[in-house]
């Protein structure tokens, strides 16, 4: 049996994608290693699912690029010794290193040397990262670091995984050989997702109601305050309507204040945090999924989790007009508006609420654009990557065996 490491600065157990990685490299018949940061009041190792998790007690406080760094290069130099220490009994085929840092790719530079083959996920795309949370330009010196990094990063990489094909198109015009690139996305673990049991709390959809609803953080990022001011200029045209915001995070209370400024008080809903498992059985409950994240330079290439779970969900998406999320689905398929505009949001959510045969044309749109990229096929794609890789074929050889292949057909 083949052993893979999967290197994470993060609590393994709250990284969908790691755990969608790890979880399916068991179920294909590996032995899989992660090595993580320790939950809190965690253990130092433990299995989940399957998987055997290492773990460091470090914390992720961030805040200042100083402690980002301080904590990038501690987690760093714990993965450099104790990577290569299990390296020796656990005989890794592969290990697949996810950012961020994209220089933790370099962490394992002994298992390498003892074998190993290296993936960098590259989980962000690092410089437009940090330009828009410090509000940085190009030119800053901290960026052009970054940069550099990243450049560094995915050369010494026998293979990289990228999130979207925009982001792998921003990657390659910085430097990255496409040859050696693979697009894993996001998507939902469609057999889990649909697996969650039904809360009694979110059991019964109210055809009385037109409810829209935000499930995650709650950060300014993700232009909920925009979504509030939107429900506060048409509320009057939409009897019934009301937003659910589910989770937690450092806007909560400003939302709050501000639902209740503009007489929202009884259509704004901060349910606050609902357990992962719950999240269908609320969504059940709701007309149409709501993403109305701000866009910047960063985020105009997310692609985030949400959106696939409102699509299998069989929901509306009224979701901003980004990038990466317009490059795979058309206006036929969600409902978009124009960023950072709460007019432009709240004329698609007057739309929505007054047709409901454009709702339903949308999901059905929605589900057919979302087939090519549904989990069953990134699993799929990802899997056949560590095999290639076990099996000794890099990017140079797969063009060869495709070109030969092609021959004889």
């Amino acid at each position: 049996m083949n052993s893979i490491a999967l290197v994470v600065q993060n609590v393994y157990d709250f990284d969908p994608r790691v755990r969608r990685k790890a979880e399916a490299l068991v179920a294909a018949g590996y032995s899989v290693d992660v090595f993580a940061l320790r939950p809190e009041n965690g253990d130092k190792a433990y299995t989940l699912n399957g998987v055997n998790v290492h773990t460091v007690s470090l914390g992720k406080k961030r805040g200042s690029l100083f402690r980002y760094f301080f904590e990038y290069f501690t987690f760093f130099w714990w993965t450099f010794f104790r990577v290569p220490v299990a390296m020796l009994s656990r005989r890794y085929a592969v290990i697949d290193v996810n950012s961020l840092p994209d220089f933790l790719v370099f962490a394992p530079v002994l298992a390498r040397m003892m074998g190993a083959r290296l993936i960098l996920d590259l989980h962000e795309i690092t410089p437009e990262f940090y330009m828009s949370k410090y509000g940085i330009g190009t030119n800053a010196f901290s960026i052009r670091l970054v940069t550099f990094l990243e450049k560094i990063s995915v050369r010494f990489a026998d293979r990289v995984l990228t999130i979207n094909t925009p982001i792998e198109d921003l990657l390659v015009s910085r430097g990255l050989d496409r040859s050696k690139s693979t697009v894993v996305m996001n998507a939902v673990d469609e057999a889990r997702f649909a697996a969650s049991p039904q809360s009694v709390a979110a059991a019964e959809h109210d055809p009385k109601k037109f409810v829209m609803v935000y499930h995650g953080t709650l950060t300014s990022i993700y232009g909920l305050d925009i979504a509030v001011e939107a429900l506060a200029l048409s509320h009057q045209e939409m009897p019934g309507a009301e937003l659910w915001i589910l989770g937690s995070g450092s806007e909560r209370h400003q939302l709050s204040d501000l639902a209740q400024a503009r007489g929202l008080s009884d259509k704004v809903k901060l349910v606050g945090q609902v357990p992962a498992a719950e999240i269908p059985s609320w969504l059940s409950r709701c007309d149409v999924g709501i993403l109305p994240i701000r866009r910047d330079v960063f985020l105009d290439f997310a692609f985030p989790n949400k959106l696939p779970e409102f699509i299998i969900a069989g929901k509306t998406v009224l979701v901003s007009r980004l990038k990466a999320i317009r490059y795979y689905f058309s206006e036929e398929a969600l409902a978009y508006a124009e960023p950072n505009d709460p007019a432009a949001l709240a004329a698609q959510m007057v739309r929505l609420y007054h047709d409901p045969a454009l709702r339903d044309r949308l999901v059905r749109k929605a589900k057919e654009e979302y087939e090519p990229i549904r989990w069953d096929v990134m699993k799929a794609r990802y899997l056949t990557l560590v095999g290639e890789l076990i099996a000794g074929r890099l990017p140079d050889e797969n063009r060869q065996q495709a070109s030969a292949e092609g021959v004889k057909s």
